[in-house]
């Protein structure tokens, strides 16, 4: 499956840190269970790059400039 595929999969994403000083990301669905831990540094890379993804995807539906919290 690529990402510009959709697909009709469902799953549960939960976010934190642990107590290791980490940060997970944890992915569960259909029996799957992923926990992926990142340094805070690349949970911080990886922000970005969502920021960026979200920006380019409303770029794509004509949406309009970044939101603000």
């Amino acid at each position: 499956m690529g990402i510009n595929r959709q697909s009709d999969v469902g799953a549960d994403l939960q976010i934190g840190p642990t107590s290791l000083g980490m940060v997970r990301l944890y992915v569960a669905a259909d029996g799957v269970e992923l926990p992926l831990d990142f340094e805070p540094d690349e949970a911080e890379e990886i922000a970005d790059e969502l920021r960026a993804a979200a920006a380019k995807a409303r770029a794509v539906k004509g949406g309009q400039g970044p939101r603000r919290r």
